[in-house]
């Protein structure tokens, strides 16, 4: 097939990063983005709402799990389909998804209101800060089914070649984004909950756009007649599961930080967290846009049974994630200061407490590259219980460990450790299971 001869090409530097460096633009501009929201709510709101976005979080990551799953498990399987010459069932397959997707969506939307002045009484924070958190989530559930339609599109836009269609769709929204959060909070000071308004729409710029894109009978993916796929959706759910648990995982150590950092220091903590959580996110976002530009040739080497491509698709990568993870540490130790000032002045209290653990979560980048990539490599050889582990051992096990120990013999400096700590012991796993591994699909070796 012609829109498959992209698969077809011979393995190097340059055709790897045909697919991956829109997806890295698009990662690294959806990081900056999100940062963005974070700039504006602290400068013009404060940082007591900064910390009610952080505090959101996790509700956040609980509507998105299910998506995050069926998109990444849904893709190995359509994508290794496609490798076996079975368009016609990966089609249906990735129509039905899409429709499930919906479903959950609305879904998700409704049940999101149900718990939400329970969970956050629980939490004891100030009258402020409560009320900032529960503006913030009643407008963003408002979009629950443009983001998850969001968080699929731009993978399958990816499966389909066109990922710099998905990178546009991504710049589209994000520019979006920021003039909103611009117009609504510095113009017209509309309050924090405009600017969950503003990220859905942002959001909704790549789903409106997969819509017409999957409509057109010349994608390599596109919509066909609906096909009720209980085995796709299962598979989907079984490779994706690993995405899933991080997503949700995410949401719980989240809850477990912002907790352990108001026992020790109060809410001024939570948003120096939050500042981190930026920095951290959009130095990381490299590895994810490599990851998520590679998936799609993995599962389709795969399928093919070419072992001599996956071995140098896998090699080449390895090679990458190492420079950048070096180049990521250093750029973000190096310029500390610059990237917590533009949050919050040198004057605020929260300046040194973000200074400090950003300086020292700093370390985690060496690792984290190595680790999100093996997981989305799983992933993408459909193996999901594999890719589950790791995700699941490295943003939960591993995190709980040293969030529990660390605090009681460093105090707060214990919880900057933690996700260092945390990354290194995933990428001990994650060295250990790629090994074991290497035999069943032929990626070991030499050359």
């Amino acid at each position: 097939m012609n829109n498959q001869n992209a698969y077809a090409k011979p393995v190097t530097l340059r055709h790897i990063f045909t697919f991956a460096v829109p997806t890295i633009a698009m990662t690294v501009f959806m990081s900056f983005y999100t940062m963005a929201d974070g700039l504006f709510v602290a400068n013009f709101i404060g940082t007591d709402a900064l910390s009610a976005i952080n505090l959101t979080a996790p509700v956040i990551s609980l509507v998105t799990a299910i998506s995050t799953m069926l998109a990444t498990g849904g893709s190995a399987v359509i994508m290794k389909k496609m490798g076996e010459r079975k368009e016609k069932e990966a089609r249906e397959d990735f129509t039905f998804l899409i429709l499930v997707n919906v479903v959950v969506g609305i879904l998700m939307c409704g049940i999101g209101y149900a718990p939400m002045g329970a969970v956050f009484e629980r939490l004891r924070l100030s009258a402020a800060v409560a009320a900032y958190c529960a503006e913030y989530i009643s407008r963003y559930l408002l979009f629950t089914v443009p983001v998850l339609l969001m968080n699929n599109f731009t993978l399958y836009m990816i499966a389909s070649e066109k990922a710099t269609l998905s990178f546009l769709c991504s710049v589209a929204g994000g520019i979006l984004n920021i003039a909103l959060d611009y117009v609504f909070l510095a113009v017209l000071d509309l309050g924090i909950g405009s600017a969950a308004i503003a990220t859905g729409l942002g959001y909704s710029v790549t789903a409106v756009v997969g819509c017409v894109v999957f409509m057109r009978k010349k994608s390599l993916l596109h919509f066909v007649k609906p096909v009720v796929c209980l085995n796709a959706l299962r598979d989907a759910a079984a490779n994706g599961c690993s995405e899933m648990a991080t997503a949700l995982v995410t949401g719980i150590v989240t809850m477990l930080f912002n907790g352990t950092m108001l026992y020790y220091v109060g809410e001024n903590g939570v948003a120096a967290i939050t500042i981190i959580t930026y920095v951290l996110m959009f130095a990381s976002s490299f590895y994810t846009g490599y990851s998520y530009g590679v998936a799609p040739m993995i599962s389709f080497y795969y399928g093919e049974q070419n072992r001599e491509k996956l071995k140098k698709l896998l090699r080449i990568s390895r090679n990458v994630i190492l420079v950048s993870s070096v180049l990521t540490a250093a750029a973000s130790f190096l310029f500390t200061e610059p990237l917590v000032s533009i949050f919050v002045r040198p004057q605020n209290p929260v300046y040194g407490l973000a200074v400090t653990g950003n300086r020292i979560c700093t370390a985690a980048l060496l690792f984290i590259g190595f680790n999100i990539f093996a997981s989305s490599m799983f992933t993408a050889l459909s193996n999901g219980v594999v890719s589950a582990v790791l995700a699941f051992s490295r943003s939960f096990v591993f995190l709980l460990a040293a969030m529990l120990l660390l605090p009681l013999l460093f105090g707060v400096n214990g919880i900057w450790l933690a996700t260092p700590a945390a990354e290194l012991l995933a990428l001990l796993l994650s060295g250990f299971l790629t090994f074991r591994y290497r035999k069943r699909y032929g990626y070991g070796g030499g050359r």
